[in-house]
């Protein structure tokens, strides 16, 4: 069997490094944010750099027991006291394509339209244009606009106003922007979301599509911890119950379990 390979951790009987950096060195001088950054990019970030991952870790956080991810984490809580990492598990699993997930496609979107625009001697407002153009012929939704509770999601101008004042405002925030114009004008007045915000920043920090996935399980692991110890310290075992409205076939008479039971037809 041929051994794995890896380029991001090595370690001896004496010493652990992470993408070369002794462990130790980092504890003493580096936050985690920090360590993040090393692990997926092989380099540490700039002071600016680290603000905006902050800046997206906190935004992801958590949104309350009623997301899907904090739901699904407190239902196996509450049936399962004993196993605090099967909860937390449980929230992860619930995050996909329509809760945390959207990020991935709009980054794929972002490096679309951008592309659009370089190829096609086009504005990114034009791409932008175009791209909803689109999406309303094909009747798709735009990933990373709209959101379910805010009119305006308050972390997305907070993540763009740290962006530019950092210089690192680029491509993908001018795309997000422009959409979100495009589709007030084509379609209604849709918000770029978090999603949105993340894949907006993260394409222009450089991080490739599935990394806006992975940042919001990163963030919200440390809500689901926390949703985990509340429903177990605070709630009483059991204590979910999901009200549910039965609409399916009535009772049945005594005599449909005879030797001849009638069948459906």
């Amino acid at each position: 069997m041929e051994a794995w390979r890896t380029a991001i951790t090595n370690s001896n009987e004496r010493s652990i490094w992470i993408r070369g950096y002794d462990v130790t060195a980092l504890m003493r001088g580096a936050t985690f944010t920090d360590t993040i950054f090393l692990l997926h990019q092989g380099r540490l970030p700039t002071q600016d750099e680290r603000r905006l991952m902050d800046a997206m870790l906190i935004a992801v956080s958590d949104h309350g027991p009623g997301a899907p991810s904090a739901a699904a984490a407190r239902l196996v809580a509450s049936g399962n006291r004993q196993s605090l990492e099967a909860a937390v598990a449980a929230g992860v699993l619930a995050i996909g394509d329509a809760h945390g997930g959207a990020g991935y496609a709009c980054m794929q979107m972002i490096a679309d339209g951008v592309e659009m625009a370089r190829t096609g001697a086009l504005s990114i407002a034009e791409a932008a244009q175009r791209t909803v153009a689109e999406a309303v012929a094909q009747g798709k939704r735009l990933p990373g606009m709209g959101h379910r509770v805010h009119t305006v999601d308050p972390r997305t101008r907070i993540l763009f106003d740290l962006a530019r004042q950092a210089g690192l405002a680029r491509d993908g925030i001018a795309f997000m922007e422009a959409l979100e114009q495009a589709a007030r004008e084509k379609i209604k007045p849709l918000p770029v979301n978090i999603d949105g915000a993340l894949a907006a920043v993260l394409y222009d920090l450089g991080f490739p599509a599935a990394f806006a996935r992975l940042l919001f399980i990163m963030g919200r692991v440390a809500g689901l911890t926390a949703q985990v110890m509340e429903e177990h310290t605070r709630e009483k075992p059991m204590r979910v119950r999901i009200p549910i409205v039965y609409d399916g076939i009535p009772p049945r008479a005594e005599d449909d379990l005879g030797p001849n039971p009638r069948r459906e037809p």
